[in-house]
């Protein structure tokens, strides 16, 4: 199994052009269908970014350094100069160090003019990495927040088991919990093991669990994420896995009507959460037309949760809320899934892509509605 170490000597070699070309074609296809390699390939040209900023500085520093050291000197051991010729005053003199700083500047003028320049681009190049840094973790100032769960319940839930076995059975080694970090919601896409959930919900992620209804649990795998309109789909991964039948909704490719009824399934807790509402808004934060805004009040472990009409078409994927507006949700609108969709029946086996076109749902009772989708609805758990 490759360390980061390794990847990181293969960055390295790739950048300085050592690799040879089958080996080089391979990374390159690799960084292309492995999302958790590309962030430790973008990881890795940010560290040696940073490295080679700060080596920079430094030998801008000892370069001042020593032309100031090589003033002192030249300061120390100089003679005084003779008097100065004028018709003003003939007893008016330049000092030896003024004398020897003209001497030094007449030499070295340009030496010190790029020294300094550069020096400046250092100290602006890193309060511009400082303010980069600062608006990329303050939040947003009206209040946008992404729907991930920190999971501090379950593992609260998973202590309270380990304590109670513990006692139950005094000097019994119980094996270690991996807890999950984070957790979301997630659907079915196809009935192939695909499914859909938030870009945001998987990020860091070294591996995944999804679990469904009657405690259903498949491992999976990141496919593809596209964090401009935070959609990521996944892969279930187990052997043993066949099928999650035939999926009752069907993906609206158009765009959905103002005022139109929509809810939600989602896993905000460790149970299925209902929500109801309208869309009040063809699009979301800041005015982006790629979301759609709802009145559904939404909770941290709804991100990734399917949005349907009244009819049973899906027709967004939720994944944030606006903090400051009471029950003002927002969801990326299905049209770019099914263009995501369609973006990866060209890069992978398009069999893999089923998407379902018949809507068992429609002219159906909500009640009806959400018993046929509980079974395509699941947590996400995210382990790092």
């Amino acid at each position: 199994m490759q360390t980061e170490a390794d990847y990181y000597a293969l960055f390295e070699a790739y950048q300085q052009g050592a690799l040879a070309a089958p080996e080089r074609a391979s990374l390159e296809a690799r960084l292309t269908a492995e999302p958790r390699l590309q962030q430790l390939y973008t990881d890795y040209l940010e560290l040696t970014s940073t490295l080679h900023d700060y080596a920079e500085r430094r030998r801008t520093r000892r370069t001042i350094g020593a032309l100031h050291t090589a003033m002192l000197a030249a300061d120390a051991t100089v003679e005084e100069a003779p008097a100065l010729k004028a018709t003003v005053n003939p007893r008016l003199r330049i000092s030896r160090t003024e004398q020897r700083l003209r001497e030094f500047w007449g030499g070295h003028r340009a030496t010190v003019g790029v020294a300094a320049s550069v020096a400046v681009l250092a100290v602006f190049g890193t309060l511009l990495g400082l303010e980069a840094y600062r608006t990329a973790n303050t939040p947003s100032a009206g209040g946008y927040q992404k729907l991930r769960l920190e999971m501090a319940q379950i593992r609260h839930s998973q202590q309270a088991l380990i304590n109670k076995v513990n006692t139950r059975l005094p000097g019994a080694e119980v094996p270690p919990v991996r807890e999950s970090k984070y957790g979301g919601t997630g659907f079915a896409l196809t009935a192939d093991g695909y499914l859909v959930t938030s870009a945001h919900v998987i990020q860091g992620a070294d591996s995944l669990l999804v679990e469904g209804r009657d405690h259903q649990r498949f491992h999976a795998e990141t496919v593809y994420a596209d964090q401009k309109h935070d959609l990521a789909i996944l892969r279930i991964k187990d052997a043993d896995f066949k099928t999650f039948g035939k999926l009752p909704y069907t993906f609206k490719a158009g765009q959905a009507d103002l005022g139109e009824r929509v809810y939600t399934l989602g896993y905000p807790r460790e149970d299925v959460v209902y929500g109801e509402g309208a869309l009040s808004a063809r699009s979301g934060f800041d005015g982006d037309t790629a979301f759609y805004q709802v009145s559904i009040p939404l909770n941290p472990g709804n991100s990734g949760g399917p949005l349907l009409d009244a009819q049973g078409n899906l027709i967004g994927v939720v994944n944030g809320r606006d903090k400051d507006v009471q029950g003002a949700a927002f969801a990326t609108k299905s049209s770019y899934l099914v263009r995501l969709v369609d973006s990866l029946k060209n890069r992978q086996p398009a069999a893999a892509y089923h998407l379902p076109h018949l809507n068992q749902l429609a002219g159906a009772g909500r009640p009806q509605q959400l018993k046929r989708l509980q079974d395509f609805v699941f947590v996400v758990k995210v382990y790092e």
